[in-house]
């Protein structure tokens, strides 16, 4: 029995600036993990990061013909909904054998809308895979009707039928650290063009779940609102095992790494008594991130932290539900400058259903007013498994059946929302200022000055200088 997974290429109607920031940035941890855990049960397994390799839906195609597997398992997003299908389809003609596996969040969101739309397509795993892709596997060689294994949906007498969810792993411990091997592709962090970890660089996972409710974001109902934290001695663990892999740079991916403070503090003092010569990216909320921590955080080789910020309106902060305020977010980004964090980034969303142009314009000033080093302006997007979806399609302003490929951006549809052309024009005009500064200018080369990570990244791009440049408009 062999199990291959490919992480598909890009739709081609996603935009180049997603395109560049995506492509290569992050290794398919789901996959990775999934696959691993197949392999630890002596499971043949492969893997192809197409999207990482810059490969076409031609070669990824060719790839699972030479691979020849039992099973073929696709980590699909919105950004990949036409890809995969198209690679699974053609990988069907090859071996009509052949059991097609869609799994990951948009395959969650969609399970009977892609089984209807795609008869290629055998099941869909909802959910957490590692478990369900054991029993999958253990069925087809059985060949067993999968009809008793949780979290999936699949075909039976020519209707699509679900078995009940999955309960959530509940001992993240228990999960065998993924095995990087698995992939042949070099990864990297993009940052407003920037290569912001060029040594030898991958994700990292040390906790799973998030227990707050945006309502635009995806991840909250699939965690079930419940947070799952590993233990500071098997993320420790891992990490020791790593860097003696080489790896020097890292992601902190967790979508709540800082939720327990202390333990985040526990686990930079051990990676501090350790010895462990790292450098890493981190995520964090605003309202929760105590100067002592980001102190803990930097000594302990923190270089980069990205602030979900969103608004610099109340009324928007909370029609999002994001459960914070702009006061915070000055406090947490002058905390972290004060830490010593050598790069701030600040992710905001623009372009609410009923978003005045003046609040948006307000959002635009406050990354000046926060001093941040990097802006990520995104226009708000609405995709199946969000709640804000929910509210436009009970609103009538989306077609479901024809946009739950594509997902949506929320002012195209939404009648009193300011035009996304508009919105476009407001942000790079604003980034344009934004950037040449004089002020902003002298400030960011004086911190470039006194940081020896900055001054290693411009050594490590100055190759890529004229993409930089050419991509400074994409800065968002």
């Amino acid at each position: 029995m062999k199990f291959s997974f490919i992480n598909p290429p890009l739709n081609d109607e996603v935009s180049t600036r997603e395109k560049r920031k995506m492509t290569g940035a992050s290794p398919p941890m789901g996959i990775l993990y999934v696959a691993t855990y197949l392999q630890n049960q002596g499971i043949e397994v492969s893997i192809l990061d197409a999207t990482a390799r810059h490969l076409s839906l031609e070669e990824a195609t060719r790839w699972v013909k030479r691979e020849d597997p039992d099973m073929l398992g696709f980590s699909t997003l919105t950004c990949s909904s036409r890809t995969a299908p198209y690679i699974a389809r053609e990988a069907k003609k090859e071996n009509p054998n052949l059991t097609v596996v869609f799994g990951g969040l948009f395959a969650t969101y969609n399970p009977e809308r892609i089984l209807e739309k795609y008869p290629w397509v055998d099941i869909v795993v909802r959910g957490e895979g590692e478990e369900t892709a054991l029993e999958l596997t253990e069925a087809t060689e059985k060949d067993e009707r999968p009809k008793n294994i949780q979290g999936i949906t699949f075909r039976k007498n020519g209707s699509v039928v679900s078995t009940p969810d999955r309960p959530l792993i509940k001992d993240v411990d228990a999960i065998p650290f993924p095995d990087r091997t698995l992939l042949n592709t070099e990864y990297h962090a993009l940052a407003a063009g920037i290569n912001a970890a060029p040594k030898k660089y991958t994700s990292f996972v040390t906790s799973r779940g998030c227990v707050y409710n945006c309502r635009f974001c995806g991840i909250r109902a699939l965690a079930h609102n419940i947070w799952r934290p590993r233990t500071v001695k098997n993320a420790l663990e891992e990490l020791l095992l790593l860097e003696s892999q080489g790896y020097k740079q890292f992601h902190f991916v967790d979508d709540n790494f800082m939720l327990n403070q202390k333990r985040a503090i526990r686990l930079c003092q051990n990676i501090r008594r350790e010895k462990l010569d790292i450098e890493w990216i981190s995520l964090g909320r605003v309202d929760n991130c105590s100067y002592p921590m980001l102190r803990e955080l930097v000594r302990a080789g923190c270089k980069i932290i990205h602030f979900g910020i969103e608004s610099a309106n109340q009324r928007i902060l909370d029609y999002y539900n994001k459960r914070i305020t702009p006061q915070q977010s000055r406090t947490a980004i002058k905390a972290a400058q004060k830490a010593g964090v050598d790069v701030i980034i600040g992710s905001l969303i623009v372009g609410a259903p009923d978003e005045t142009r003046q609040e948006i314009q307000n959002t635009l000033e406050f990354t000046k007013q926060l001093q941040l080093d990097i802006p990520e302006i995104n226009i708000l997007a609405a995709y199946p498994g969000v709640e804000i979806w929910d509210e436009l399609k009970t609103k009538g302003f989306l077609n479901e059946e024809e946009q739950w490929e594509t997902g949506v951006l929320v002012p195209e549809i939404s009648p009193n929302a300011v035009p996304p052309e508009e919105i476009n024009r407001m942000i790079h005009e604003h980034l344009r200022h934004f950037l040449l500064r004089p002020s902003f200018m002298l400030e960011e080369i004086l911190k470039t000055l006194r940081s020896s990570y900055r001054l290693n990244l411009v050594v490590n791009n100055i190759s890529r200088a004229g993409t930089i440049l050419e991509n400074a408009r994409f800065f968002a």
